[in-house]
């Protein structure tokens, strides 16, 4: 019943959006959602199974909207750019992924769990969500994925992994205390080192002496046949 558990847990955020946590009950949840208190049961088997499920999908739709980004067009500085801003607003406008990313869970929002959830068969041991370190690290390496060419130098993917990092981090302080003019995007020009330190900066770029991003195209020519 797929349909019937999306409806549920769209029927649970959106029940926690007007109330804290330890308020929503599961008879609510179920009549919004119109299905049976049994269904919902049936689905998550208690509250906590309904919250754990909740922060997980969460947790996907967050890292679904990072690939998202990263897959735009553009080079790597416009989709790492692109992955900022999309942290920055997720945080804003989701408290899920707000705690997630900070490690701050309020009152309002489900407690979360750091030790593997055991529930009943058939259902399979749970893992907990994945720590702020945790998420970064994963967020950084689908930035690698997504913006480094075939071949590519050891020391060239070091080298951009550091800058995704860099910019998922410099996202996260947007979290906590949100840019001046210019937002996400001026502040990441301003202090990501480029992929190529020695890569001449492209006609029209309006910085003099300023390094342009690698694209997977400079990677590839730069790599040779």
């Amino acid at each position: 019943m797929a349909a019937a558990r999306e409806l549920l847990l769209d029927a649970a955020f959106m029940a926690l959006d007007r109330r804290p946590w330890p308020a929503v009950r599961m008879v609510e949840v179920a009549a919004a959602a119109g299905v049976s208190r049994q269904t919902l049961y049936n689905e998550f088997g208690s509250k906590d199974g309904l919250a754990r499920a909740l922060v997980r999908r969460e947790t996907e739709g967050y890292l679904a909207g990072v690939e998202r980004a990263l897959a735009g067009t553009g080079g790597t500085w416009e989709r790492l750019t692109a992955t900022a801003e999309w942290t920055t607003a997720a945080a804003r406008d989701n408290a899920l992924v707000r705690a997630l990313l900070t490690g701050c869970w309020s009152e309002r929002l489900p407690r979360p769990w750091r030790d593997p959830v055991r529930v009943p068969a058939p259902r399979r041991a749970e893992r907990p969500p994945p720590t702020p370190p945790e998420l970064v690290r994963m967020v950084r390496d689908r930035a690698v994925i997504a913006l480094a060419a075939p071949g590519t130098s050891d020391a060239a993917t070091a080298e951009l992994a550091r800058s995704c990092e860099l910019v998922v981090r410099l996202a996260l302080s947007c979290v906590a205390a949100p840019p001046a003019e210019g937002g996400v995007a001026e502040l990441v020009r301003a202090v990501v080192p480029h992929p190529a330190a020695s890569h001449p900066a492209q006609e029209g770029d309006g910085r003099p002496g300023r390094k342009a991003p690698l694209t997977r195209a400079d990677l590839i020519r730069k790599k040779g046949p």
